[in-house]
């Protein structure tokens, strides 16, 4: 299932990767165990490099890289970090995957491509959506689902994250 960039709660646009990172370095400050962020967005639009941002702070030392081939990579950081790639996986193969263990487990999950896997997800997540408007400007669209992302949604505005 696509995301459905009409019914997202809400969308900024970023001039640039520092703008990127602001929401990267909040969302990694509020990650809790269970913790779910699925991404979506364009080939390009910035999904591994907001992965990067997101584990570093979060506490992950060294280089995080698109898991595509292996795909999913454990980090150490404040809480585990678990990266995932579902781009060239079929359903079936995910879901033999047992994510389960990782989507409610005592880390943080990020599945880049999650909607190619929407009925394997958690129903409680943080979704977001990466689009390229130009060079480095990007369109940034959330959707949260339960608690406790939709307090976060219900504070970037307020924490002046998203100017």
């Amino acid at each position: 299932m696509e995301f459905d960039k009409l019914s997202a709660k809400l969308v900024y646009e970023v001039k640039d990767l520092a703008g990127t990172e602001r929401l990267a370095a909040y969302l990694a400050g509020q990650a809790l165990p269970g913790t779910v962020i699925a991404l979506d967005g364009d080939l390009g639009a910035g999904k591994t490099a907001f992965s990067q941002l997101f584990a570093r702070h979060l506490g992950v030392q060294g280089t995080v890289n698109s898991p595509t081939f292996t795909l999913i990579k454990e980090y150490k950081g404040r809480l585990p970090f678990y990266h995932m790639d579902v781009y060239r996986l079929s359903l079936d193969e995910a879901e033999e995957l047992g994510l389960d263990e990782y989507f409610y487990g005592q880390g943080v999950t990020l599945v880049e491509w999650a909607s190619l896997i929407t009925e394997l997800l958690p129903p409680n997540l943080l979704h977001i959506y990466l689009e390229t408007i130009s060079g480095t400007e990007r369109r940034i669209y959330l959707n949260a689902s339960g608690q406790p992302y939709e307090a976060w949604m219900n504070t970037l505005i307020e924490n002046g994250v998203l100017e």
